[in-house]
C-alpha cells in the first residue's frame, strides 16, 4: 500500500501511445491526467463501425450491404464517443495496474472534464483528469502489549438454584386447581379498562395477558386469593403492581410506562384461568430429558452438569466483552490516516445515492470509523489469513438450523437436516454472510490469543449491569448511526440474543 501521492509537479508515465501524468493534491489525495492520442481510438472507431455496417438492418439495403457513409452518418458520433471512453477508462485501468495503487472506492472525474468536446469531425487529442483516494500504510499496536481485562464469571449456588428451579418448571405438567392459592399460581387474565366502579371506559378494548400471582404487589396478593375461573375485580395499576412488574405491564397494556397518570388507571380483570405448574422431579427421566446423551443418575451430578453449562454460557459472555473490548483498543490505538476531502466528495456524488453535504458531515464520523476497522481487519486477515472450509459453513448452517428448532433435535442425522442445511446453503447471500462471520469470528479468537489479559472475578448481576451500562452508552454514540455506513462491533452482544431478555426474566411464569 502506498503511503502519499507523488509531490507536486508530478511524474510522467508512458502507457502504449497515451500518456498519464500524476501528481499530489492532498493527503492521500492524487490527480490522475490521461491523455489520449488519436492513434489510442480510431482504429477501433472504425473496426466498430465496420462491425455495425456488418449487422446493420436498414430499410432499402441488404444485411451488410449498407454504406459505410450512411452508417457514420446515423450511429458515428456515439460510437465515437464510446470508443474514445472505452480507451480513457483502458488507460487509466492499465496505469493503475501497473502501480499497484491501492485506492479507496473509484476514481472520481474532476469538474473540468467535458465530454462535449469529443467531436467525430475533429479527432484530436483529449484529456482527462480524474482524482483518487490512496489507501494509508499503517501499524497495529503490539498486541501483546494490550491487558484488557478478562472476567471470570461466578456462577453462585443462589444462580444454580433459579437455573434448576427454572428447567423444573420449564418441564413440568400444567394443573387446573380450582382457585387461587399460591403465589405461583399461574392467571390467565382479561384486562379492560373502567372507571373506580367498574364501568368500563368507552373505545376500550380487552387485552389477554398471563401472569404469576407473585407478580402482583405484596399488598395486593391476598384479594387474588380463593378467586376461581370467571371471577371479576376492578384494580388500580399503581397500586396492584410494584414499579418494575408495572412498567412491563402497562407497555402490554398499550400505555406510557413513564406515564403517572396511565399508572393511575383502573381495569377490570377477569380471571379466564386457574393454573399451577407441578414442577419435574429431580429423577433419572428428568435428567435424561436435558441431557439426553450425557448417563446422570445422582441429584448432585445434575447440579453439577447445569452448573458447568452455565459456566461456559457465561465464559462465551466473558469472551465476547474481551473481544469487544480489544476491538475498541485497536480502533483508538491505531493511527490511521485518511484522504477526508476525497472521501467527502466521493459519498457526495460517488455512492449509490447522492448526499447532501449535511448528510456527509453527519455522517463521516462513523464512516470513517467503519472504514478504520475495514482496514485493520484487512491488514490482520493478509497478514494471517484465515481459512473458512466448507464443512465449517455447513456445520454454523446446521446449528442456525437447530437454533430455530429449540436445540438439537433427537436423531439430528435425519436426512430431512441434511435436505434442509442443503437449501440453507443454496442460498448465496445466507453462505456469504457465514463465511464473513466464521472469518471474523476465527479473527476475534486469534486477537484474544494475542494479547495479555488480566483475569479479574466478577458476580454474573455485576458482568450484567457492565453490559447494560455499555448498551446504553453505545445506543446513545451511535442514535445518529442509522445509516448505510452502520457497522456491528465484534464481540457486540445484543441483549436479548445470546441470553434470555430482562423481560423475560421478570415475567418469569408468563404464559401465553
Amino acid at each position: 500500500m502506498r503511503m502519499t501521492g507523488f509531490p507536486a509537479g508530478g511524474i510522467q508515465k508512458n502507457i502504449c501511445m497515451g500518456t498519464v501524468t500524476r501528481e499530489n493534491i492532498g493527503l492521500l489525495n492524487d490527480k490522475i491526467t490521461i491523455k489520449i492520442e488519436r492513434n489510442d481510438y480510431l482504429p477501433s472507431f472504425e473496426k466498430a463501425l465496420k462491425e455495425y455496417g456488418r449487422k446493420a438492418n436498414i430499410p432499402g439495403f441488404r444485411k451488410g450491404m449498407v454504406p459505410p457513409g450512411l452508417i457514420k452518418k446515423m450511429y458515428g458520433s456515439s460510437v465515437f464517443t464510446d470508443e474514445v471512453l472505452k480507451s480513457l477508462e483502458k488507460k487509466l485501468t492499465d496505469y493503475m495496474s501497473s502501480e499497484h495503487l491501492d485506492i479507496f472506492a473509484q476514481p472520481l472525474p474532476l469538474p473540468e472534464n467535458d465530454t462535449r468536446q469529443i467531436n467525430m469531425g475533429q479527432p484530436e487529442d483529449y484529456s482527462f483528469a480524474f482524482e483518487v483516494g490512496l489507501k494509508p500504510q499503517f501499524q497495529l499496536p503490539d498486541l501483546a502489549s494490550l491487558s484488557p481485562v478478562r472476567y471470570q464469571i461466578l456462577v453462585s449456588d443462589e444462580m444454580l438454584n433459579a437455573e434448576i428451579e427454572r428447567l423444573r418448571v420449564k418441564n413440568g405438567t400444567m394443573t387446573e386447581p380450582e382457585s387461587v392459592s399460591s403465589d405461583d399460581h399461574v392467571l390467565n387474565l382479561s384486562f379492560q379498562e373502567a372507571d373506580p366502579e367498574g364501568n368500563s371506559v368507552e373505545g376500550s378494548q380487552t387485552k389477554e395477558n398471563s401472569l404469576l400471582v407473585k407478580y402482583f404487589s405484596e399488598s395486593f396478593r391476598p384479594q387474588l386469593m380463593g378467586k376461581k375461573k370467571a371471577d371479576e375485580m376492578i384494580l388500580r395499576l399503581s397500586e396492584a403492581f410494584d414499579s418494575r412488574e408495572r412498567a412491563w405491564i402497562m407497555q402490554d397494556l398499550g400505555l406510557d410506562k413513564e406515564s403517572s397518570a396511565d399508572a393511575e388507571k383502573y381495569f377490570r380483570l377477569v380471571i379466564t384461568k386457574v393454573g399451577f405448574v407441578e414442577k419435574a422431579e429431580l429423577d433419572e427421566s428428568f435428567f435424561k430429558k436435558i441431557y439426553p446423551s450425557r448417563e446422570i443418575q445422582t441429584a448432585e451430578a445434575f447440579r453439577e452438569a447445569v452448573r458447568e453449562d452455565m459456566g461456559a454460557q457465561w465464559k462465551v459472555q466473558a469472551s465476547s466483552q474481551l473481544q469487544h473490548t480489544i476491538y475498541h483498543k485497536l480502533l483508538d490505538g491505531t493511527k490511521v490516516e485518511f484522504p477526508e476531502s476525497f472521501l467527502k466528495r466521493w459519498l457526495l456524488n460517488g455512492g449509490e445515492k447522492p448526499k447532501t453535504p449535511e448528510e456527509v458531515e453527519k455522517e463521516f464520523p462513523a464512516f470513517v470509523n467503519a472504514l478504520k476497522w475495514s482496514l485493520i481487519t484487512e491488514k490482520i486477515s493478509t497478514e494471517n489469513p484465515f481459512e473458512v472450509s466448507v464443512e465449517e459453513v455447513r456445520g454454523a448452517a446446521r446449528r442456525q438450523l437447530f437454533s430455530y428448532l429449540g436445540g438439537l433435535p433427537q436423531g439430528d442425522e435425519q436426512p430431512w437436516v441434511e435436505d434442509y442445511t442443503n437449501k440453507m446453503l443454496l442460498d448465496k447471500r445466507f453462505v456469504d454472510e457465514t463465511y464473513q462471520r466464521l472469518k471474523t469470528d476465527k479473527m476475534m479468537s486469534w486477537l484474544e490469543s494475542r494479547v495479555n489479559p488480566v483475569d479479574q472475578e466478577i458476580s454474573a448481576e455485576e458482568f450484567t449491569k457492565l453490559q447494560e451500562e455499555h448498551d446504553h452508552h453505545h445506543a446513545e454514540e451511535h442514535t445518529h448511526d442509522e445509516h448505510e455506513h452502520h457497522h456491528e462491533e465484534p464481540g457486540h452482544v445484543h441483549r436479548g440474543q445470546e441470553e434470555h431478555s430482562d423481560h423475560e426474566h421478570q415475567h418469569g411464569g408468563r404464559i401465553h
